[in-house]
C-alpha cells in the first residue's frame, strides 16, 4: 500500500502544474510567431524554386538546344523535362555557342550592376554576408534581379549552379516579411538563413540537409548557428513539400545500388579523401584568382560578365574538338548535371571505352575554370551544382583507375564519384555534415553514409582555411552578428574595481556647505565632470555634475548664496567595486551622468574613488573590435 509521502508527492505535481503549464504557454508564445513564419518563408522559397527552375530550363531550351544546338544527355532521373517547350533538332555550332553565351552574360551584367550589384556571383554569399554584417537586411530587388540574371547566364550556357539564386529567393522574401512586421534583428536574421535552407531543400529535394545547411554554412569552423536549425528545418519541409507537389518526389540524380561491407575499403576512400582537399584547394584558389583578375581588368563591370562568358565558350569549345565527346565535355557548360548523371551510371564507368579516367578529371578541370570564369567575372550563379560536378567527376576518375588496381578493394567506381561529391564540398565549403546529408538525399544513396562521413571528415579537417564563401567567419564569437552578446558576457566579468580612480584626500570632494566658486575651482582643477559630496564622515550624499554648477555660476551675485546642498542631485545609485561593467553601463545610461562615485558598500556609502563613463566605453569598444586585453587600473 502506497505510503503517505508518494501521496504528498503525487499532490506536489498538481500544486505545481499550473506553474508548469504557464512556462510550456510563454515559450511556446516566443516561439509560435517565428514558426508560423518561417513555414510562411518554406512556401515562398518553394513557389520560388518553381519558378527559378521553369525560368532556367526554358532559358537553356531556347538558347542552347534551340539556337545553339546543345543537347545534353542524359538528364538527371529526378529533373523533370519540359515537354511543352518542344524539341529542337538544331546542329550544334560553335560560332552561335559563343554569340549566345555572350550575349547572356552582356545583358546578365547590364542588369546586375544597373539595379543590385548585390546580385552579381555566387548568391548564397551574399547571404551570408547579409547575415553577419546586416542583420539579415537584403533589398527585395535583389532576390528578383537574382532569378533574371541567373536565368540568362545559366540558361545561356554560363557555368554555375541553382542553389545561390534559390539561397536569395527565400532570404529576400525572409528579409521583406522581417522588414513589414518590424521583427528583432535576430529574429530576421534567423528567418534569412531560414529561407537560405529552404530554397537548398527544395531545388535539391533534401530538406534534412537544407536545415542543416543553413545552420552551418554561416561559419568555415565545425560550429552551428543553434537558433537557425528548427526554423530552417520548418521552412525546409514546407518548400520541400511544395516544390515535390509540382515536380515529384525522386531523389535529383539516380545511381546504383551500393554499399560498405569491407573497412579495408576505407584505405582507398582516405585516398579519395586527400585527392579532394587538392581537388578543392585547386578550385578556391582558380576561382578567387580570377575573381581578383576580372576586378583589376580596366573594363567596366558591366561588361566583365560577358568577357568570362566568351572566354567559357572559348574552352568549351576548344574540349569538344579535342577530345570529342559533345555529351560529356559540353557538361562544362551551365549546370552539368548530366555528366554527373552519366558518371553514376555504373555500366559507364564499367566501360573504359565510354568513359576513361582522363576524359573524367578533364570534365572536373574544365568545370573549375568554366565557373570560375562565369561567376568569377560577376555572373549570376551557384557554385555548389558545379562543385557536385566537379566532386563527381573527380571522384569517378579516382575510382575507375582504383577499380582497375584493387577490384576487391573498390568495386563499384562509381561510390566514388558518390563519396567524391560530399568530400570536396566538405573541403570547399567547409560544411561537412550538411554536404553528407545533401549528398545521400540527392542521390538517395545512404548505404554509403559511413564513407561518406569518413571522406568528409577526413576532408574538412585536411583543408586549409580557403573557403568558397568568403563572408563566412571563423565562429559565433567573431560574428558582428553575435559581437554585443558576446561583449556583454565579456563586460560581465570585469569589475569597476579595475577602473577606479581612487580619491583619498578632500581635494576631489565637496562638502554640502561648499559655495559655486569653490564647486567651480575643484572642477577645473580635477577636470572630472562630475564630483561627489560628502558628509564629514566621508559617506555620499549626492554628487554636483558641470553642467549644473555652470547654470549656478552664471547669476555672480548670487553665488554666495547657492551651496553645493543645493545643486548637488541626491538621486544617484553609487557603483561599488564589485559591480560588473555591464551592471556600470546600465547605471550611467539611466542617470546620465559622465561619471559615478564609487562607495566600499551600499550600505556604509564611504566614498572610494570615482570612474569615468568614458574609461568604460573604451572598454566597449575594444571588446566590440575584437581586443580581448584586460584593462589596467585607472590613476
Amino acid at each position: 500500500m502506497p505510503d503517505r509521502s508518494s501521496f504528498t508527492s503525487f499532490r506536489s505535481i498538481f500544486h505545481w502544474w499550473p506553474e508548469i503549464v504557464n512556462i510550456g504557454q510563454k515559450r511556446l508564445r516566443t516561439q509560435v510567431r517565428l514558426m508560423g513564419l518561417a513555414m510562411l518563408v518554406g512556401i515562398v522559397a518553394g513557389l520560388g524554386a518553381i519558378g527559378f527552375f521553369l525560368a532556367t530550363q526554358a532559358a537553356a531550351t531556347f538558347m542552347m538546344e534551340g539556337v545553339v544546338g546543345y543537347h545534353p544527355l542524359p538528364h538527371p532521373e529526378g529533373e523533370v523535362e519540359l515537354t511543352a517547350l518542344g524539341k529542337f533538332d538544331t546542329q550544334f555550332s560553335p560560332l552561335k555557342l559563343l554569340i549566345v553565351i555572350t550575349v547572356g552574360g552582356l545583358l546578365s551584367g547590364l542588369l546586375v550592376y544597373s539595379i543590385a550589384p548585390e546580385a552579381e556571383g555566387h548568391g548564397t554569399d551574399s547571404v551570408i554576408s547579409a547575415y553577419h554584417n546586416r542583420q539579415g537586411e537584403i533589398r527585395l530587388r535583389v532576390p528578383i534581379v537574382k532569378i533574371i540574371a541567373s536565368a540568362l547566364t545559366l540558361g545561356s550556357g554560363g557555368s554555375g549552379g541553382r542553389e545561390g539564386p534559390i539561397a536569395q529567393i527565400g532570404a529576400g522574401f525572409a528579409s521583406l516579411l522581417s522588414r513589414l512586421l518590424n521583427l528583432r534583428p535576430m529574429e530576421r536574421r534567423v528567418l534569412v538563413a531560414a529561407g537560405m535552407g529552404a530554397g537548398i531543400a527544395a531545388i535539391f529535394r533534401a530538406p534534412l540537409a537544407g536545415a542543416l545547411f543553413a545552420a552551418e554554412v554561416l561559419y568555415w569552423s565545425p560550429e552551428f548557428e543553434p537558433e537557425v536549425i528548427i526554423p530552417a528545418g520548418l521552412a525546409s519541409v514546407i518548400s520541400y513539400c511544395v516544390y515535390g507537389l509540382a515536380f515529384g518526389w525522386e531523389p535529383l540524380l539516380a545511381v546504383p545500388t551500393m554499399s560498405f561491407t569491407n573497412p579495408w575499403q576505407l584505405f582507398p576512400y582516405l585516398l579519395l579523401s586527400l585527392a579532394m582537399v587538392l581537388l578543392a584547394a585547386i578550385f578556391t584558389r582558380t576561382f578567387y584568382g580570377i575573381t581578383y583578375l576580372f576586378e583589376k581588368l580596366p573594363v567596366l563591370k558591366i561588361y566583365r560578365p560577358a568577357i568570362g562568358a566568351f572566354l567559357t565558350g572559348l574552352l568549351g569549345i576548344a574540349l569538344f574538338y579535342a577530345f570529342g565527346k559533345e555529351t560529356l565535355l559540353l557538361a562544362v557548360f551551365s549546370f552539368g548535371y548530366n555528366a554527373l548523371q552519366y558518371t553514376l551510371n555504373e555500366p559507364t564507368l564499367h566501360d573504359p571505352g565510354a568513359l576513361g579516367a582522363g576524359v573524367l578529371l578533364t570534365i572536373a578541370l574544365g568545370k573549375i575554370v568554366t565557373t570560375s570564369l562565369t561567376i568569377g567575372s560577376g555572373g549570376s550563379g551557384g557554385v555548389f551544382g558545379p562543385s557536385m560536378v566537379i566532386g563527381g567527376c573527380g571522384g569517378g576518375a579516382l575510382g575507375v583507375l582504383l577499380h582497375s588496381w584493387w577490384p576487391e578493394l573498390v568495386p563499384h567506381p562509381a561510390s566514388f564519384a558518390i563519396v567524391g561529391m560530399a568530400g570536396f564540398f566538405s573541403a570547399a565549403a567547409k560544411t561537412p555534415f550538411s554536404t553528407l546529408i545533401i549528398v545521400s538525399e540527392m542521390t538517395n544513396g545512404y548505404h554509403l553514409l559511413l564513407p561518406a562521413l569518413f571522406v568528409c571528415v577526413v576532408s574538412f579537417v585536411l583543408s586549409d582555411e580557403q573557403s568558397l564563401y568568403r563572408s563566412q567567419v571563423e565562429s559565433r564569437s567573431r560574428s558582428p552578428a553575435h559581437r554585443g552578446a558576446f561583449v556583454r558576457e565579456l563586460l560581465g566579468q570585469l569589475r569597476v574595481s579595475q577602473f577606479l580612480s581612487t580619491i583619498s584626500s578632500d581635494a576631489v570632494m565637496l562638502h554640502p556647505n561648499d559655495t559655486v566658486a569653490t564647486i567651480v575651482h575643484l572642477l577645473e582643477e580635477t577636470h572630472y565632470p562630475v564630483l561627489p559630496v560628502v558628509d564629514d564622515d566621508g559617506k555620499l550624499q549626492g554628487v554636483v555634475n558641470l553642467e549644473d554648477a555652470h547654470v549656478a555660476s552664471l547669476a555672480p551675485h548670487m553665488q554666495p548664496f547657492v551651496l553645493a546642498a543645493d545643486v548637488m542631485r541626491t538621486d544617484v545609485t553609487p557603483l561599488s567595486p564589485d559591480d560588473s561593467l555591464e551592471e556600470a553601463m546600465q547605471t550611467f545610461v539611466e542617470l546620465d551622468l559622465l561619471a559615478l562615485p564609487v562607495v566600499n558598500n551600499l550600505k556604509d556609502r564611504t566614498v572610494i574613488g570615482l570612474v569615468r563613463r568614458s574609461a568604460l566605453a573604451t572598454t566597449y569598444v575594444r571588446k566590440l573590435h575584437g581586443d580581448r586585453n584586460t584593462p589596467q587600473p585607472l590613476s
